[in-house]
């Protein structure tokens, strides 16, 4: 049986949690803060402009030499401006469970990602993780780092942000 792996991710950003909030529970922005190697395109025609729960969005991504993988995911938990959660429903993973919490801070907002997931294909999933799969994600949460940065500001100190994977 393949390992559940895990990422936790801490940023802190110089801004209000109302701007937080209003860009990261908006869907169409996480293309903005997603590596574009990754080909990610959102393809869902009704899933509206703001998190709720029970929200699919379905995604095209290209993670392996380009192929097209298709992703649905579920808003299945939303407290407003203090964390929402989306699952996996079909795609890449045997597992995918996503939370996302915000938290007021003095000068900005911390932002924490916690995420758990399972390769599927046993063995060769979690042989395909340590070759290529831990790297990519680990990633994909760095580049989201620069691009949070990049839009919102560098935080003093940026050395307190952490990337933890497990």
């Amino acid at each position: 049986m393949s390992k559940v792996y895990s990422i936790k991710t801490v940023q802190k950003m110089p801004i209000s949690l109302d701007e937080a909030w209003e860009f990261f529970s908006r869907p169409n922005n996480l293309k903005d803060i997603t590596p574009g190697n990754l080909g990610f395109n959102i393809i869902s025609k009704h899933h509206g402009e703001r998190m709720y729960a029970g929200q699919i969005i379905e995604y095209i991504v290209k993670p392996i030499l380009g192929i097209p993988l298709y992703w649905m995911t579920e808003i299945t938990q939303v407290a407003n401006q203090q964390y929402f959660i989306d699952e996996q429903r079909f795609g890449p993973y045997s597992l995918w469970h996503h939370q996302h919490h915000f938290k007021e801070i003095e000068g900005g907002v911390e932002m924490t990602d916690i995420v758990h997931y399972k390769i599927p294909f046993g063995i060769f999933g979690d042989i395909a993780h340590s070759i290529f799969v831990k790297k990519q994600v680990k990633g994909i949460f760095e580049f989201r780092f620069i691009a949070t940065e990049n839009k919102f500001g560098n935080w003093p100190g940026r050395d307190e942000n952490i990337i933890q994977m497990g």
